[in-house]
C-alpha cells in the first residue's frame, strides 16, 4: 500500500534532509539507537540532528528530547528505532511535528505473521494520515554520502557513483563495505525491508535522475507492480546501467522469500524476460553484483565483444579465456601483422596468441607495447590485463590507455606492498581492479551486453 503518490512528495527528504531526529537514540554502545546516531555524527552530517529518548538527558554529548514533539526546531527526516508496538504512535507524533519522511528500522511487522501484519497496516494508515513517506519497516536504513547521512550501519563515508536499493540489509552492507574498502564508494543506499510504502520501482526512477549516480544496484525478492517496474526499469536503463540480483529463482526459494519480508517472488522466468527486454543486467551472486557495478561506475563501454587477454600468468589467462567463451565473447586470433610487430617489441619467450602470455619476465613496458599493438590491430574491443606478480608502473600503463577511452579490466594476483601501491594508484584514478580473472571477465561481459543492448535499442 502506498502512503503517498511519488509525484506528490519528493523522496529527497530521505537523502538531503535539512534536519534529522533519531527516535530511540541510545547512550548504550552496541544498541542500534546508539550506533546509528553515532554513524550520522561520524559521517559528517552538517544539518541539525536531534536524539529523542525520554530516559536520557543527552546522547554522545548532544541534548536529548523526551519526544519528537518537544524538539525545538523543524525536523525533516525521522529515523525510528523503537519497539514495533510504539511505532504507529511515534509516526502520529511525527505528523504533528511536520516530519516529511521516516526510516523505520524497527522489526516486528508483516515479516512476523498476522499480528505483525496488522501492526504494519496501522503504520501505513497512520503515515498516510500524517502525510509522511516511509522506508521500511524492518530495514537497515539509508545512507547518502553526498550529505554525510549514514542513518544505517556499518559506517560508510566514501563518496562514489553507485547507488544501491536492497530488500536485504546484509546484501546492502556487503556492497557498501566492499566499496568503502576499495575506495570505490557509494552515492546513496537504501534498505527497503518490508517496503510498506517506498519501493524499488519508485527509487529506481528517483536514482535514474540523480546526477551523482552512474550505476544502480538492485537486490530484490519481488515487485508489487510488474508492468510499472518494467516501464520504469526500461526508462532508467536508457539513462544508466541497472544491475539486479533477484532471489527466489526456485520454488523453494520463492517460499523462503515469502517468509523473509512477505514479498511475492513471482515466476522467475518472467522476471528474467523482463530484465532482458528492459536492458537490466542480471547477476547471480552478491560478489557479481558488486563486480559489475564497479566496472560500470568507472570503465568506458566496449565497442563490441572481441577481447584480448594479456597475462603474465598462463593459467590465469586460460581461466579468463574459458570464461570469455562461456559468456559469448570472442578472443580473436592475432592478425599476422600484429604478431610481427609484437615480435619486434617483446622477448622471444612470449607466447604470441590470445591470451598473449608475456610470461614471468613481464614488465610494465611490455604490457604497454602489447596493449598498443593490439589496439592498433583494429580487431580488439576490450582488454583483460592480468598481472601475476607485483609490478611497479603497471598502473600508469593502464591509466594511460583507459584515459584514451580503452576498456581495460585489470586483474592483480600477486599481493604485497608493491601491488597494494599499484592498486591504490588505480583506485585513485577511478579504475576498478579485480583479484580473480573469472570475476573480472564476468564484469566485462555485463559491459559488453549493455553496449550491445544500447546499440540495438537505438
Amino acid at each position: 500500500m502506498k502512503v503517498l503518490d511519488g509525484d506528490k512528495m519528493s523522496l529527497r527528504s530521505f537523502f538531503e534532509p535539512s534536519s534529522v531526529a533519531v527516535i530511540g537514540a541510545s547512550r548504550e554502545p552496541g544498541k542500534l539507537g546508539h550506533e546509528i546516531f553515532k554513524n550520522i555524527i561520524d559521517a559528517g552530517y552538517k544539518g541539525n540532528i536531534y536524539p529523542v529518548n525520554p530516559k536520557a538527558p543527552d546522547v554522545l554529548g548532544v541534548r536529548c528530547y523526551p519526544s519528537i514533539k518537544q524538539v525545538p526546531g523543524e525536523v525533516e527526516l525521522a529515523v525510528v528505532i523503537v519497539p514495533a508496538r510504539f511505532v504507529p504512535s511515534v509516526i502520529s507524533d511525527c505528523g504533528e511535528k511536520g516530519v516529511k519522511a521516516a526510516v523505520v528500522i524497527s522489526g516486528g511487522f508483516g515479516e512476523t505473521g498476522p499480528s505483525g501484519a496488522e501492526l504494519e497496516r496501522q503504520l501505513v494508515e497512520t503515515a498516510k494520515k500524517a502525510g509522511i513517506r516511509i522506508v521500511g519497516p524492518n530495514c537497515q536504513g539509508v545512507n547518502s554520502t553526498s550529505v554525510g547521512l549514514c542513518a544505517s550501519w556499518p559506517l560508510v563515508r566514501t563518496k562514489g557513483s553507485i547507488s544501491v536499493i536492497s530488500q536485504s540489509g546484509t546484501v546492502l552492507a556487503a556492497i557498501a563495505c566492499w566499496a568503502e574498502e576499495e575506495k570505490v564508494g557509494v552515492d546513496k543506499i537504501v534498505a527497503l525491508g518490508n517496503k510498506c510504502d517506498v519501493d524499488e520501482t519508485e527509487l529506481l526512477d528517483y536514482f535514474s535522475n540523480e546526477p551523482a549516480t552512474r550505476v544502480i544496484a538492485l537486490y530484490i525478492e519481488g515487485v508489487r507492480d510488474g508492468r510499472k517496474f518494467f516501464r520504469v526499469a526500461r526508462a532508467a536503463a536508457e539513462k544508466k546501467p541497472i544491475v539486479v540480483l533477484k532471489s527466489g529463482r526456485t520454488a523453494k526459494g520463492a517460499l523462503a522469500v515469502a517468509s523473509h519480508t512477505r514479498s511475492l517472488a513471482g515466476k522467475d522466468a518472467i522476471f528474467d524476460s523482463v530484465f532482458k527486454q528492459a536492458g537490466v543486467q542480471r547477476v547471480s551472486s552478491v560478489e557479481e553484483l558488486y563486480d559489475v557495478c564497479k566496472a560500470f561506475a568507472s570503465l568506458p563501454l566496449p565497442t563490441g565483444k572481441d577481447v584480448a587477454i594479456i597475462t603474465s600468468s598462463g593459467g590465469s589467462g586460460i581461466l579468463a579465456l574459458d570464461t570469455c567463451v562461456e559468456l559469448g565473447m570472442n578472443a580473436p586470433d592475432l592478425p599476422p601483422e600484429t604478431r610481427e610487430k609484437l615480435k619486434e617489441k617483446l622477448p622471444p619467450e612470449c607466447i604470441l596468441r590470445n591470451p598473449l602470455d608475456l610470461t614471468g619476465s613481464a614488465t610494465s613496458q611490455m604490457y604497454d607495447e602489447a596493449i598498443t599493438a593490439l589496439d592498433a590491430s583494429g580487431v580488439i574491443d576490450a582488454f583483460v590485463v592480468i598481472v601475476g606478480d607485483p609490478m611497479p608502473g603497471i598502473s600508469d600503463v593502464i591509466v594511460k590507455h583507459v584515459s584514451r577511452g580503452k576498456t581495460i579490466v585489470p586483474v592483480m594476483l600477486g599481493g604485497g606492498k608493491a601491488e597494494a601501491e599499484e592498486r591504490k594508484k588505480l583506485a585513485d584514478s577511478g579504475v576498478p581492479v579485480y583479484s580473480d580473472p573469472v570475476r573480472a571477465v564476468r564484469a566485462l561481459s555485463a559491459c559488453v551486453r549493455r553496449a550491445l543492448w544500447k546499440s540495438s535499442s537505438q
